[in-house]
């Protein structure tokens, strides 16, 4: 059995490289950070990577992570600058004992002495992103604060052996410094091969309230199917979120067993998904909540043809 999901549209064309490699019987580890690395070299997803869009500093500060299910391994890093693949700085991270997560200048410097190119990640469409996104909030006395479209994927190979890969530019808007749930174990990424993995893409401060990511692996451990699982952990945590603390950002969940099941679970009205197993065909999901439970369809070709004009298309000055 083999299996790989991700979080949003964006992941297609990565996910549907490394399943291949998951066929063919390649390991979770390299096609889960291959998949990422895709979706990171591609500079018209302002989320991710290379044309990210920067802080309230102007700079583009890159989160990631990697999380090897067989060992529990993991690395992280958070405000990297101007460093290539930031997924791959995780990884190789992830190889070593210590100091698993890095943070701004000590995570810059440990990924170039570990060979990892210096890349100016900001890009004039990125910067053109930013000025139209500040005319539509800030100058206008709006918050630009929003759900942020977080990458992350899962895999599972014909060995058994799961992984997890996040990667994100963050917030748009953020403080320099901010850190959301991405790089943090538990919240934006959990793996365990012994049961399942899950990963998350939304307000980080909100997702990281509920450990969401572990959450959804312990409940699966404790025999809720995949969908249950991520259903029932955003459920509760929006709930408990608006009965407490007056309001709920985006929440939003990908997850995968040991026998590659999957769900998905989200608060939102558009939030889309990537799936690929022995038994699933590659296949674009669009998921939304009808009372409590996440109901999802394979998204058709106008949808698609919609996607690509929309992020190829001009930015109005």
């Amino acid at each position: 059995m083999w299996g790989m999901i991700a979080t949003w549209r964006m992941a297609l064309e990565g996910v549907t490289e490394a399943a291949a490699e998951l066929k063919a019987g390649k390991s979770t580890a390299s096609a889960v950070v291959n998949a990422v690395t895709a979706v990171e070299d591609f500079p018209f997803y302002k989320s991710v990577g290379f044309g990210g869009l920067p802080t309230e500093n102007g700079d583009v500060e890159l989160d990631a992570a990697y999380m090897d299910g067989d060992t529990l391994a993991f690395g992280a890093i958070g405000n990297l600058i101007d460093i290539a693949n930031p997924v791959k700085v995780a990884y190789a991270l992830s190889r070593q004992r210590y100091n698993s997560l890095l943070v701004g200048q000590g995570a810059r410097e440990w990924a170039l002495s570990q060979g990892f190119s210096s890349k100016e990640m900001l890009t004039e469409r990125a910067l053109q992103h930013y000025r139209k996104r500040c005319r539509e909030t800030l100058d206008k006395g709006l918050s630009p604060y929003d759900g942020h479209d977080t990458v992350g994927v899962i895999g599972l190979d014909k060995h058994g052996s799961m992984s997890v890969a996040t990667s994100t530019s963050g917030l748009f808007m953020k403080k320099r410094g901010r850190l959301g749930d991405s790089p943090i174990i538990g919240s934006g990424f959990y793996c365990d091969s012994e049961t399942g993995a899950a990963t998350a893409t939304g307000v980080g401060e909100d997702l990281m309230k509920g450990c969401t990511s572990y959450e959804i692996v312990r409940r699966m451990a404790q025999g809720m199917s995949p969908q249950q699982a991520a259903d029932s952990v955003v459920c509760e945590l929006e709930d408990k979120l608006m009965s407490r603390f007056g309001r709920a950002g985006d929440l939003s969940v990908v997850c995968m067993n040991r026998q590659g099941e999957f769900g998905a679970a989200t608060n939102i009205k558009t939030f889309s998904f990537v799936v690929a197993t022995e038994k699933q065909p590659l296949t674009v999901f669009r998921a939304e909540r009808i009372r409590e439970k996440t109901h999802y369809q394979p998204v058709d070709d106008e949808w698609m043809q919609a996607y690509a004009a929309r992020i190829r298309a001009p930015i109005e000055e």
